[in-house]
């Protein structure tokens, strides 16, 4: 008997250690730590009475870098609206302008349109994004939900898919998101468009936020979530990326104990387990991607992105950060 659970073992490892050699994971002894620095970024950066915050996801096309963000007068995302920025280095940024307003006072989208994200398919750009329908004022109960706008160029115009949100909190108080949805992002994979978000519980606080996904056989949707969300049981901010045949998820803080700090990988994009230990973690990062959508299998750890940047007495600002992975 003892051998037999010895021989189960040993080909236990062997398969656990041949999926990471297919995934690009090479095989460690150790943990492999991940460490993030932090530095100021020129342009979208600190500004008096200004916010920007929630970047988005990086492209590029042509010769320049496009970046997404919240931009507002008040600390939280709450009351605000959609601008973008280009880079010729991703240093330094041009802000170009509002691309999406507030929607229609009274709409899901009126009180704020906030987190927006970008998918390039079809020779078209998709600018996914977050509203809440209420105007801000304290104490203030979020009802997010998330939108979809279309653009032939990434400098807009945009327009609207419909008056509706694409993909909307469950009407079944005990799903883990009940209350709202927040934070899309995007990947293509296997030929659909996977839409990873945040979801929190009605009745719970943001630090029980949980991520969940919802898939789609075209880039407007239907998006359709997945039976076994939530895919991961934590989670303040969603940062995911094609890993090899696989996706990867970076980990903040706000999660389980036996996550937070982390990377997790899974062959199906379902089923997560931790990979690397990350120290000094983004706040809300947006990463440069450049396998996001082309369904490569050639994805890595993004090397470099944009996240909320704080300092005192200062409204939120954009920050930048790089990735350094050793063995």
């Amino acid at each position: 008997m003892k051998k037999l659970l010895l021989m189960c073992f040993c080909l236990s490892t062997v398969i656990s250690a041949a999926e990471l050699q297919a995934h690009n994971y090479s095989i460690q002894s150790k943990p492999i730590k991940v460490t993030i620095s932090h530095s100021a970024l020129s342009g979208i950066g600190v500004e008096k009475d200004v916010m920007r915050r929630d970047p988005s996801d990086i492209i590029k096309v042509g010769d320049l870098y496009y970046l997404w963000y919240s931009k507002g007068k008040i600390s939280p995302g709450y009351d605000a609206t959609l601008w973008y920025a280009t880079s010729l280095d991703g240093h330094y940024w041009t802000e170009k302008g509002q691309a999406l307003a507030k929607g229609e006072v009274g709409s899901w989208e009126g009180g704020s349109v906030f987190t927006p994200n970008i998918l390039v398919a079809e020779d078209k750009y998709w600018l996914f994004y977050t509203g809440t329908s209420q105007p801000y004022k304290k104490p203030f109960n979020p009802d997010s939900k998330i939108g979809l706008v279309v653009s032939d160029s990434p400098d807009g115009p945009w327009k609207r898919i419909n008056t509706e949100p694409v993909l909307t909190n469950s009407d079944k108080k005990s799903d883990f998101d009940s209350h709202l949805i927040d934070d899309a992002s995007l990947i293509v994979r296997d030929g659909k468009y996977w839409l990873y978000y945040k979801g929190r519980q009605l009745g719970k606080s943001p630090k029980h936020t949980q991520m969940g996904l919802a898939i789609a056989e075209n880039p407007q949707g239907p998006y359709k979530k997945v039976s076994s969300n939530p895919v991961i049981p934590g989670n303040h901010e969603v940062f995911v990326w094609p890993q090899g045949t696989g996706v990867a998820a970076m980990i903040g803080k706000r999660a389980p104990a036996n996550i937070k700090h982390s990377i997790l990988y899974a062959e199906d994009g379902l089923n997560f387990s931790k990979t690397h230990h990350v120290v000094g973690h983004p706040w809300a990062a947006g990463a440069y991607r450049p396998e996001a959508f082309t369904d490569s299998n050639k994805g890595e750890i993004p090397t470099w992105g944009v996240e909320i940047g704080k300092a005192t007495k200062q409204l939120p600002f954009i920050h930048r950060f790089d990735v350094t992975e050793k063995n």
